[in-house]
C-alpha cells in the first residue's frame, strides 16, 4: 500500500544522534511509589552514578562500563533512596543515583568523565549513552525541586523517580523536559551558520533557541531565525531530535526555507552569522577548510548541516 503520510528513511535520522538510543523498557505505566526500591533489591539490578554534570565509568582496556552494582554503588557513596528507576534491559533494572566523587582522587581502574566528553568521544555504546542522559536528565530536575513550588515546603520523591510530591500541600510535580529548536536555514546551494561567543575558534553551527509557551515549533524556528538572522522563513519542515541532558532538553532539529537573502545579524546574540555555500560547508565537514569547521558528529546540528550538504 502507497501510504505517503509516512513516508521517510529507512532509519529514523534520530537514531544516528548522540544520547538517543536508549532502548530502555521504561515500563511507565507500572511506576509505584516503591518501585525503584524494589529494583534495587534485584541482584542483576545495575546503576548509573551520576554528579556534578560527569558519570563514573570502570576502565577496562580500551573499553568503559558506566553500570555498578547495589553494592558498588553504595562503597562510592551513592544514596539508595535517592536512586531512579530508569527502565528495563533484557539483562535487569536499570536505575540512576547521584553520587559525589571528586575526579583526582579515583583510583586508575576508575574516571568522573563529563557527559558531553562521553559522547563526542563515544565512550559508551549508543544504548548506555541513551540511558545516561535520561537518568542526568531525572537527577537534575530533581535536584531543583526539593521544596514545593506552590508552598515552599519540602518534597518526596514518588512514582520511582518520576514524580515529587509535596509534604505539607500534596501538590504533585511531574519531571520536565525543555523543548530547543536548533534549525538550519538554506536557500537551494547555500545555508546560514552562525557562530556564538563562546564558541571554539572557528567553528560555526545552525542556529538554536528555546520554544516558548503557546508557540508551535514551526513558528519558534521562523521567530529564533528572524530575530538571530534577520532571515524570514516560509516553509519548516522537521528532521530529527536529540536529548540533550544540559539540563534537561530536548533538541528539534529542522529546515527552514529562507525568504531573503540580507541577514541582519544580532550581534549581541551571535559573534558571527553569515550564508556558506554547499561546496564550502563540505570541507568543513571533511576538515579540509582551512579555517572553519562544524560542530562533531555527537551534535544534531553536525547532522542537520551535513544530511543537507549530502543531498544534492
Amino acid at each position: 500500500m502507497n501510504f505517503r503520510l509516512f513516508d521517510a528513511p529507512a532509519t529514523e535520522p534520530s537514531q544516528h544522534m548522540g544520547f538517543a538510543g536508549n532502548i530502555l523498557d521504561r515500563q511507565s505505566e507500572n511506576r509505584s511509589d516503591d518501585s525503584a526500591m524494589r529494583a534495587l533489591e534485584d541482584p542483576k539490578a545495575r546503576l548509573l552514578l551520576l554528579g556534578g554534570g560527569r558519570a563514573l565509568l570502570k576502565v577496562m582496556g580500551e573499553a568503559f562500563d558506566g553500570r555498578f552494582t547495589r553494592e558498588e554503588s553504595e562503597a562510592f557513596g551513592a544514596a539508595a533512596d535517592q536512586a531512579i528507576l530508569l527502565g528495563f534491559s533484557p539483562d535487569g533494572p536499570i536505575l540512576a543515583a547521584p553520587v559525589s566523587v571528586d575526579p583526582e582522587a579515583l583510583p586508575d581502574a576508575l574516571k568522573a568523565i563529563d557527559y558531553r566528553s562521553i559522547n563526542m568521544q563515544g565512550l559508551l555504546d549508543p544504548a548506555s549513552l541513551g540511558a545516561l542522559a535520561q537518568g542526568a536528565g531525572l537527577l537534575a530536575w530533581h535536584s531543583s525541586h526539593l521544596f514545593c513550588g506552590k508552598c515552599g515546603q519540602p518534597t518526596e520523591m514518588r512514582a520511582g523517580g518520576y514524580k515529587r510530591a509535596c509534604t505539607a500541600c500534596g501538590t504533585e510535580h511531574f519531571p520536565r523536559t525543555d523543548p530547543v529548536a536548533i534549525m538550519l536555514t538554506v536557500s537551494k546551494d547555500k545555508c546560514i551558520l552562525g557562530r556564538g561567543k563562546h564558541f571554539a575558534p572557528g567553528m560555526y553551527s545552525a542556529l538554536a533557541g528555546f520554544i516558548e509557551p503557546g508557540e508551535t515549533i514551526e513558528n519558534a524556528v521562523r521567530r529564533e531565525t528572524l530575530e538571530e538572522a534577520g532571515i524570514r522563513l516560509g516553509r519548516v519542515v522537521y528532521h530529527a531530535s536529540q536529548p540533550w541532558p544540559f539540563p534537561y532538553s530536548l533538541m528539534i532539529g529542522c529546515y527552514g526555507e529562507a525568504l531573503n537573502e540580507d541577514i541582519d545579524a544580532d550581534l549581541e546574540e551571535l559573534e558571527d552569522c553569515r550564508w556558506f555555500s554547499r561546496e564550502e560547508v563540505l570541507t568543513m565537514l571533511d576538515k579540509t577548510h582551512p579555517t572553519h569547521f562544524v560542530p562533531p558528529k555527537g551534535a544534531i546540528a553536525y547532522h542537520l548541516i551535513r544530511d543537507w550538504a549530502e543531498s544534492a
